[in-house]
């Protein structure tokens, strides 16, 4: 074989390797392709929303490979001007997906230039639906509704460009910094007052409720004294009764039990000294258990003349 036919040979085996990769594509599984042909989608399979290897006509149809997932925008913080007239640092973000890929490829063409559209369609939408609500409903458990009609109004230009907000989020609004410092110290001082207030009226209470227990307490042991004096003084008439009938039943024995009960209290076991005569009364029972009548009378009976 002559060295022409070498070359035409592998010249045909070059053109049919490039005819044929250019006669296929592959579609992942996370991707959807148009296929175009002169800038219009081919009749029939203009679309190709099946992951694997397909083919077309080489060197007249295209391929364009567009992602298929949820997409996400990331925007930068921008301030708002709420409706009463607050300033608000917004941070938010969108998650959309590419419904019309024809669409988006003749609006827009790429990811790149969608996503700068869709940023600043984001931001507008923010600031309108913010602009007309207080700072109150943007902080408050009324965000999900304001999200929700931010997310209708992206809705409404994204479809000018073949994608679908799928989800818009409000991750952050803050006061600016100045402002949040200002907001700082007042509220700073309204607890401040609020804590004041709240001590005076525990103050008040707490000596509410001690006068109110030593009243009680007065009370209780001005009662308990009157019951105590009741008693003691049934016991002591209880006793005397008892003293009475005692010395009623017995005068000697009794007088003997006095004056020993004299004697211990009068005479204690530390050292005691008393100076009394041994003829005086309190001693009359040291002679005899059973002393006699007083002395005294004892001199006039002796010398007493009988008539």
């Amino acid at each position: 074989m002559s060295s022409t036919a070498r070359y035409t040979i592998i010249i045909v085996v070059a053109l049919a390797i490039v005819v044929a990769f250019a006669s296929t594509f592959t579609v992942a599984q996370t991707e959807q392709a148009l296929v175009l042909q002169f800038g219009s989608p081919v009749a029939g399979r203009g679309l190709v929303t099946e992951p694997g290897l397909h083919f077309k006509i080489p060197f007249i149809e295209n391929v364009v490979l567009l992602d298929k997932r949820i997409l996400g925008i990331e925007t930068p913080t921008q301030e708002v001007l709420a409706s009463d007239n607050t300033r608000v640092e917004v941070d938010s973000f969108l998650r959309y997906r590419i419904v019309d890929p024809l669409k988006f490829y003749q609006t827009v063409g790429t990811i790149e230039r969608a996503e700068s559209q869709l940023g600043f369609i984001l931001n507008s939408a923010v600031r309108r639906v913010l602009g007309d609500a207080d700072l109150t409903e943007i902080v408050s458990g009324e965000r999900e509704a304001l999200m929700g009609r931010i997310r209708k109004e992206v809705n409404q230009e994204a479809a000018k460009l073949g994608v679908l907000a799928v989800d818009v989020r409000i991750r952050r609004a803050d006061l600016p910094e100045q402002i949040s410092e200002k907001v700082y110290s007042r509220m700073q001082s309204e607890w401040a007052r609020d804590a004041a207030t709240y001590r005076a009226q525990g103050s008040e209470q707490a000596q509410t409720i001690t006068a109110t227990a030593d009243r009680d307490a007065v009370v209780l042991r001005a009662n308990a004294q009157r019951q105590a004096d009741q008693i003691r003084g049934a016991g002591d008439a209880e006793r005397n009764r008892i003293f009475a009938a005692a010395y009623g039943k017995d005068p000697d024995f009794f007088a003997f039990y006095r004056s020993m009960q004299a004697y211990e209290s009068g005479l204690p076991p530390a050292n005691t000294r008393f100076v009394l005569t041994p003829k005086s009364a309190f001693f009359r029972f040291f002679a005899t258990p059973t002393p006699a009548a007083p002395t005294a009378q004892a001199p006039a009976s002796a010398n007493a003349t009988p008539h």
